[in-house]
């Protein structure tokens, strides 16, 4: 590289970006604390409504099916309605719901209830939980929908 060359590279201003990392910290920072508000509600729930051994998982079953609904719920007021604030959707959403609401816990439920000689219980339980979770956030989407439309003037 030349004298001139060298001269033009020191002289370009450096563009003042802020690192990816800094730009992202508060999302994972109203993540962390929204996961940590929402599986310490599941848990809480769980101790409340414990599962007896080989027993159908209720309090596991109802966590997600609700924690569903409100996503449905979050969904059309974040999106339909209001504007909300950057940090709104991953801490409620990602965090708070995504906490309360267990994919792992259902997972380790229906083993346990295999390895205990519930193989049906088992079946049942992964089948309605699929089914009720997802008609649960179907119809709180249709359902807030059609609230908000009437509520229109």
């Amino acid at each position: 590289m030349t004298a001139p060359e060298a001269e033009s590279v020191r002289a370009r201003p450096r563009a003042s970006r802020t690192p990816a990392w800094r730009a992202q910290a508060p999302v994972v920072a109203v993540v962390a604390l929204g996961g940590a508000l929402g599986a310490t509600a599941r848990y809480a729930f769980s101790l409340w409504w414990p599962t007896r051994t080989g027993g159908f998982p209720w309090a596991t079953f109802w966590t997600n099916v609700v924690g569903c609904a409100v996503i449905g719920v979050f969904m059309v007021v974040i999106t339909d309605v209001w504007a909300a604030h950057r940090l709104v959707r991953p801490f409620f959403g990602t965090g708070v719901l995504g906490g309360f609401t267990t994919f792992s816990t259902y997972a380790v439920d229906i083993q346990k209830l295999v390895d205990a000689g519930h193989p049906r219980t088992g079946l049942a339980y992964l089948a309605a939980t699929l089914l009720a979770a997802l008609s649960a956030v179907w119809l709180a989407v249709i359902a807030t929908r059609h609230v908000l439309k009437w509520r229109q003037p």
